[in-house]
């Protein structure tokens, strides 16, 4: 697999196949350059790139802010997207982690068209406990009584909108690719990598002509590499945004997928780009036409309820959000999808029949939008 460094629509994703090699001493990465090469995974000096020497990676340390903002990673289109529409500008914080790698956060807050937007960059590698590695894939892998730490590259992008208005839906979207080494204690076990993601569709009212047009553009962007991943990506989805204690989903899905290394890793790695690329024409369009609805306390309070499902999910069962929390990840980066307000009533149950009924329905029992 050839190494590569490419920009992800808003980020810069890295695969090295050989990065994995146990140095002496491993060089930070600083959020200005990210190239990588066959031979040794080099990373290319210059006088903008901020090189900390390391002499172990015992541990993934804590992640630093930087001193100064560092040319992005993060490319324009997505962000400027979200600032047209909202008239406010996301602040952006760039980190490092000294035990290797970094990235950079945008976070837009209370402005007049969401209440929290951010997008997470990070190219970070080191060691991680075999429980880290357990709650980064859906395959058991590694024995848990044999294995030491494992060491790992990884690099993705994660995205999370709440807007105010509660007729305008929230969306999610996450692209990723891992690389692990063989681990501590098991000779002879194999280099793995696979990629995952994906983008859903969070919502607290369903419209119906809404849900159509998001799906439609995931399958549009999956049907360009083959016709078979929109319906399994849609119930892989359906299936992994499940809130196993409340018997429902989070939202009314869209696509999902992980552990994907069954093809040719530059065709995935195209597919993923093309997801990404779909996000804003899925998207914003809804956003557009929802967020100066007319509504109520009693919307917004439903909008609070199903918020409330939405940190449910993301702090018992999100795989990204665990391995996060598994590996010391710098904190306000992992839990940015977070909503800034939520809400639980006890035993709260919609009306059958009521368009709040509806939604519920929508998560209990997953539809197919096309």
């Amino acid at each position: 697999m050839a190494s590569r460094c490419e920009v992800f629509n808003s980020s810069a994703i890295c695969f090295p196949s050989s990065l994995l090699k146990k140095p002496s001493s491993h060089a930070a990465f600083s959020p200005r350059t990210l190239l990588a090469t066959n031979n040794g995974a080099r990373r290319r000096d210059s006088t903008r790139l901020c090189v900390v020497a390391m002499t172990t990676v015992e541990a993934i340390e804590q992640e630093q802010m930087m001193s100064e903002r560092p040319d992005t990673l993060l490319r324009d289109s997505e962000h400027e997207a979200v600032e047209a529409v909202d008239g406010c500008s996301f602040r952006e914080d760039s980190w490092v982690r000294p035990g290797g790698g970094g990235g950079i956060s945008r976070v837009l807050q209370d402005g007049n068209v969401w209440e929290k937007a951010g997008v997470n960059v990070s190219v970070v590698y080191g060691t991680m406990p075999p429980e880290a590695y357990r709650a980064a894939t859906s395959t058991s892998g590694i024995p848990v009584n044999k294995a030491g730490r494992v060491p790992f590259f990884a690099s993705g992008i994660s995205s999370v909108m709440h807007p105010k208005n509660p007729f305008a839906p929230t969306v999610h979207f996450n692209y990723r690719y891992f690389e692990t080494d063989a681990p501590e204690g098991v000779s002879g076990a194999p280099r793995a990598w696979w990629f995952g993601g994906g983008t859903d569709l969070t919502p607290s009212y369903v419209f119906d002509e809404d849900a159509k047009h998001f799906h439609q553009i995931q399958k549009e962007a999956c049907d360009k590499f083959d016709p078979e991943f929109y319906p399994r990506f849609k119930k892989w989805c359906d299936d992994y945004f499940l809130i196993k204690h409340r018997g429902e989903r989070r939202g009314i899905g869209g696509i999902f997928f992980d552990d994907l290394n069954d093809r040719d890793p530059d065709e995935i790695f195209a597919f993923a780009s093309e997801c990404t690329n779909s996000v804003i024409p899925a998207y914003i369009p809804l956003i557009d036409k929802r967020k100066d609805t007319p509504f109520e306390s009693k919307h917004k309070a439903w909008q609070q309820i199903r918020r409330g499902r939405y940190v449910e999910f993301n702090l018992v069962y999100d795989r990204g959000t665990t391995f996060g929390l598994r590996t010391g990840g710098r904190i306000e980066s992992i839990l940015m999808s977070l909503p800034l307000t939520a809400r639980w009533e006890y035993d709260h149950c919609p009306q059958e029949g009521t368009e709040e009924w509806k939604l519920l329905d929508a998560c209990k029992n997953p539809k197919e939008w096309l």
